[in-house]
């Protein structure tokens, strides 16, 4: 019987430039998978492989890399720590058993970390601290100990003490280990364990062994983070972050003699083999020329070629099992988020990082290059959902969401070097969302021209704050039949798209009241022809307030600018509470809108000479007026122009 070689999946997480892919890199090397460690500056690291990487020397998707330590194989996500490229984190989060969290020395805990620390902890994710950047001018690792406590509301157990910091000749002791550990740490780890306390408490230290064995257990319940130190760079610390990672992150669970159960976290495309399914398998296997259940499509597709992922190619393996990560050809429908096999029952949950703030669109510089513009954006669109492409046919238009300008820049070099594509991505608009004003009725009969019937009245009525849909039909069967229903209840979200002022309707509760059938004429698509007539018929009964973005700041500055900052706050409708201040600087905490704030980072930062921060996350949407907001036509053919929607919606014209 041949013994299953131990394995760990681990994610590597930061905010931009604390070093992750550095010390990615330094792993590759150690474990024999490079000759010499690659360089970010120079475009020579291994993760960062594609050309914008290796030019901005800075990762805007994740990577996969796998490896060998201890005889334990190690399969390593490096991913992007810029906040524009955070849904390709939000997806990979699902995916490792234990991440390494890096903080660097010099500029701390940072605004990203924040929100990375908070979703690990929501997760429920064993997470290892790493400060990285010990070696630099500048490192105060006391400081970052202290924010990570204030700003993260965590204690990490520190494994390691230092000397000499923020110079190159800074050493890193061990405080863990067979010779050498002291007596807090053994305290906090007995203290855990009523057995081994009340040995200790009478003279009987447990020996080494057993008291890592219970630290690893509390590790990987989340009761325990350790920290260490290092320098990827030099390559200082970069053993013990290996060890800590074999020793204490948890090994996947998952039975290989179970039915299938993968859930797909990624899409990338080959040039040969067309769409690959990056797929974390949580029971069975996967072989090549398998025929898999897609769950969530509720198709069956072939598996063609089971890969191992590597930056810039792959190793066909044949097979992959439970616990494993693996890239899977041939599924030409799948979609990011889908199910394959059977459900799993403990699948970890999709948490959100950031929201997009922003809509564009992209044209072609050459009108000639739209057909294939609109196919490489599709592409690229299967790969990241989070765009939301919006492709309107009747006005050739293509529309994307985005986090920011960093995002856009690096998807026109996409276009240009992945698919010869010169594009440009223009009108930037800030998304508004829609919310009724009151509560209303609305009403549809479709009827004519016949086959169809369709006669629906809905209820609309405002909702809390941050709600969403809330459907429900109080309509009977005898009046609707239930297929017919369950068509409604599908068309909502589509038919709340756009609402009268062009923008997406929501925090709403909508209730099918009345209704009616015809045991001749109706079909299943009848309703859902009717149902956004019937919806935008009650939005222009109850009307429409803007909703605008508003983001939450924190600001850190030299307290002779606190004046000024303020009233750049006030100009831009934001509110700020009373600042705390503090050797010669100031924090001030507040909220503003998104729409008129968004060139002010870089302003604070010419402002201050550079000397001062701010760190900003969306915090929902809130009420404004049309003035302060904006209201667009609507894209397509609209409900209310009755005739011509449903001659479209009937295909009768393009």
């Amino acid at each position: 019987m041949t013994v299953k070689q131990p394995l760990r999946n681990v994610a590597i997480m930061a905010h931009a430039d604390a070093g992750k892919t550095t010390i990615t890199e330094q792993f590759l090397f150690l474990c024999g998978r490079t000759k010499q460690p690659g360089n970010v500056d120079h475009g020579t690291s291994q993760t960062d492989f594609l050309p914008v990487e290796q030019e901005r020397g800075i990762s805007v998707r994740s990577a996969h890399t796998s490896f060998q330590w201890k005889n334990t194989r190690i399969n390593l996500i490096d991913t992007p720590g810029h906040v524009d490229f955070s849904a390709d984190v939000e997806r990979v989060m699902r995916i490792p058993d234990g991440v390494i969290l890096v903080i660097s020395a010099v500029e701390g805990v940072q605004a990203h970390t924040g929100t990375l620390w908070a979703a690990l902890k929501e997760l429920g994710v064993p997470v290892i601290f790493f400060i990285n950047k010990i070696d630099r001018m500048g490192a105060d690792c006391e400081s970052v100990l202290k924010s990570i406590e204030k700003e993260l509301n965590i204690r990490p157990m520190c494994l390691q003490e230092m000397s000499g910091e923020g110079d190159n000749e800074v050493t890193i002791n061990g405080l863990w280990n067979s010779e050498t550990r002291t007596d807090r740490l053994v305290e906090q780890v007995v203290a855990t364990n009523e057995e081994m306390l009340n040995g200790y408490l009478e003279g009987n230290e447990p020996g080494f062994t057993e008291l890592d064995r219970q630290l690893a257990k509390l590790i990987r319940s989340c009761e325990v983070f350790p920290l260490l130190f290092g320098s990827a760079k030099m390559g200082l610390g970069v053993t013990a972050l290996l060890d800590a990672i074999v020793d204490y992150f948890p090994a996947p669970g998952g039975d290989p003699g179970n039915p299938l159960s993968a859930l797909v976290f990624g899409i990338s495309h080959d040039r040969i083999m067309g769409k690959i399914a990056h797929v974390r398998l949580y029971n069975g296997k996967i072989t090549n020329r398998q025929v898999i259940l897609n769950v969530t499509q509720q198709v069956e597709e072939k598996a063609t070629q089971v890969r191992r992922i590597f930056p810039g190619w792959y190793d066909d393996i044949g097979a992959a099992e439970a616990g494993d990560i693996a890239g899977i050809s041939g599924f030409g429908s799948v979609q990011v988020g889908d199910l394959l096999g059977t459900v799993y029952n403990n699948m970890p949950a999709l948490v959100k990082l950031r929201t997009p703030l922003l809509t564009i669109q992209v044209k072609a510089l050459n009108s000639r290059d739209y057909p294939a513009l609109a196919e490489a954006m599709l592409e690229l669109s299967s790969e990241d959902p989070a765009l939301e492409l919006e492709w309107l046919h009747e006005e050739g238009e293509l529309h994307i969401k985005v986090m920011g300008w960093i995002q856009v820049e690096v998807m026109e070099r996409i276009l240009a070097d992945r698919f010869g594509i010169a594009a440009r991505f223009e009108n930037p608009t800030v998304i508004y969302k829609e919310t009724p004003t009151t509560a209303g009725e609305g009403f549809v009969q479709y009827w004519m021209p016949k086959p169809c019937w369709a006669i629906m009245k809905f209820r609309i009525e405002p909702g809390e704050r941050g709600s969403g849909v809330v459907y429900q039909s109080i309509v009977p069967v005898n009046d609707v039949q239930q297929k017919y229903q369950n068509e409604v209840e599908r068309s909502i979200s589509g038919a709340l798209k756009q609402g009268i002022k062009g923008w997406e309707v929501t925090d709403l509760r909508v209730t099918l009241i009345e209704g009616e059938d015809h045991t001749v004429h109706s079909r299943s698509g009848d309703f859902a022809i009717a149902t956004p007539m019937g919806i935008i018929n009650g939005l222009v009964q109850t009307g429409t307030t803007l909703l605008e973005p508003m983001i939450r700041f924190q600001i850190d500055a030299p307290d002779d600018l606190l004046g000024v900052i303020t009233s750049d706050i006030t100009r831009m409708r934001g509110s700020f509470e009373s600042p705390e201040m503090g050797n010669g600087r100031f924090i001030l905490k507040g909220i503003m809108p998104f729409a008129t704030s968004i060139d002010f980072p870089v302003k604070l930062s010419s402002r201050s000479g550079g000397n001062a921060r701010i760190s900003i996350q969306f915090c929902g949407y809130r009420a404004c007026s049309d003035e302060q907001g904006a209201i667009r036509p609507y894209k397509g053919i609209s409900p209310l122009d009755t005739a011509k929607y449903i001659l479209k919606a009937r295909k009768a014209i393009q």
